[in-house]
């Protein structure tokens, strides 16, 4: 049996079937890591493999997700019980990873920490081997916790607080950006023996989160920074740019790859030898992947190429967890809307004889345990616009099924999703259609949840921001890395 750990204050295990024994991962054996790092793994025999691992992977998903549920009555469970909780599939994660391996076979992924900093994803993604870019002095420490080693680490952060720098230099994590002449009199002071990556200019317009109002060098200012770091005598090893989180035009990617390359000959001018080239983060896990992936790898391959020797390493965050994770909220309150106006119990007209309110054009406000103050900050701090899918409802449970998802049809009944905090903006979804009419006690799920949401999940009127996670495994290689 397969045995997902419960990451919570009342530690347990939930027991479900082993599919890691089903026949279809024929074609998706724990060596498919290696076949893929070898270039040996055919690309039709990645598709087979990655359709079958997502269909199992919801088959897992659906039990953690029905077995927590339909074991929690809200009109008898203790306090807490009914928390909103996440439903963690490692398995995606390894398939996300054999996906890049497999598009941009020469670029190294050092995950960006920020983005969830989650103990087993962490602990999975260094068992695949990739670098972690981190921002903080608590993202470093928890890194190398977990036994990495320093010169996987990449400290991304332009505006480094002194202590920090003071801190990394201690645990000898040499690698670190930077995009202002400020930031390199600090870096000669405080560790002069940083290995130096300059971050540039891009254009981010088409991202979800834009940076270049905040970081990264002009090109008009590189070669002036460039010869001030030669006169401190500082070690540039790189050149780094971020398209922006979330982009959506891969073009960003050519200028910024053009651009970098303009770079390393100015370096080369001041008698620089640059290594690495970071073409940072952007990339979302959809289909939109391989687009960009398409065009940056075109872009590497014409401005540096392999026989050039220079290493090539990414800032990957969303691309990694935002599809292996799914969230599971209750509601817990309802509110009849008719005619634009609340029903109140006093409404007797619109009252059947069991004291029911009658549907008719009734539209309601759903309230759940869970919103923007929590893990659906990604609407606000992200631009996200979680769908919300039938879980559970009038006693039975809809994961995945057709009764699940939004509807257009005529007499589907229209609901807004509110968030528990006394916040007005507290506000989910403003207007979903479903077949089925939901009441207090019943469940939601949101897939897609992974990435800056439960890492920027607050406390405010004084709501956990911790909350369980229950941790599915949809990948024999991922379970043999991990040793479940």
């Amino acid at each position: 049996m397969v045995m997902p750990t419960v990451v919570s204050d009342r530690m347990g295990t939930i027991d479900f079937i082993d599919y890691t024994n089903n026949h279809v991962f024929s074609k998706c054996q724990p060596d498919s890591l290696n076949t893929v790092n070898n270039g040996s793994l055919k690309h039709d025999d990645y598709l087979h493999g990655l359709a079958n691992g997502k269909l199992v992977a919801k088959q897992m998903i659906g039990d953690a997700l029905r077995q927590r549920v339909e074991s929690i009555d809200s009109e008898f469970c203790e306090p807490g019980d009914e928390d909103t909780f996440f439903v963690a599939d490692l398995g995606e994660v390894y398939r996300q990873h054999l996906r890049w391996k497999l598009n941009l076979p020469r670029v190294k992924p050092f995950y960006a920490v920020k983005c969830h900093p989650d103990e087993r994803l962490l602990q999975l993604l260094a068992a695949l081997g990739t670098g972690f870019d981190c921002a903080s002095k608590a993202e470093i420490e928890q890194v190398l916790r977990m036994g990495v080693d320093p010169s996987r680490i990449i400290y991304a952060q332009p505006c480094k607080t002194n202590s920090y720098l003071r801190y990394v230099a201690q645990q000898g994590v040499r690698q670190m950006t930077f995009d202002n002449a400020d930031e390199l009199r600090k870096i000669a002071r405080l560790y002069p023996g940083a290995e130096l990556f300059l971050r540039i200019l891009t254009d981010d317009s088409s991202s979800l989160c834009r940076f270049s109002m905040k970081f990264g060098a002009s090109l008009d200012s590189t070669d002036g920074l460039l010869g001030l770091a030669r006169q401190l005598g500082l070690n540039v090893v790189g050149v780094s740019f971020h398209v922006g989180s979330g982009a959506s035009d891969p073009t960003a990617f050519l200028k910024a790859v053009q651009d970098a390359h303009v770079v390393f000959q100015q370096a080369a001018a001041y008698g620089y030898n640059l290594k690495t080239l970071d073409v940072g983060g952007g990339f979302c896990s959809d289909d939109s992947f391989e687009q960009m992936a398409n065009v940056l790898r075109a872009a590497l391959d014409e401005y540096f190429p392999a026989h050039t020797g220079v290493n090539l390493i990414a800032e990957p965050g969303r691309y990694y967890a935002s599809s292996a994770f799914t969230l599971a909220c209750n509601i817990i309150a309802r509110r009849t809307i008719q005619d634009g106006s609340a029903i109140s119990v006093s409404d007797s007209s619109s009252m059947s004889d069991d004291g029911s309110v009658n549907n008719g054009d009734a539209r309601y406000m759903v309230y759940v345990n869970d919103g923007l103050y929590g893990n659906f900050s990604s609407i606000m701090f992200d631009h996200q616009h979680p769908v919300a899918k039938i879980l559970r409802a009038g006693g039975r449970t809809m994961y995945n099924s057709v009764a699940a998802h939004e509807s257009s049809a005529e007499d589907a009944v229209e609901y807004s999703i509110w968030g528990p905090t006394c916040d007005g903006i507290d506000r989910i979804t403003e207007s979903i259609r479903f077949r089925e009419i939901l009441d207090v006690g019943d469940w939601l799920y949101f897939e897609d949840m992974g990435a800056y949401t439960k890492c920027s999940a607050t406390t405010f009127n004084g709501f956990s921001n911790e909350h369980d996670v229950i941790y599915v495994c949809s990948e024999p290689g991922a379970m043999a890395l991990l040793e479940l």
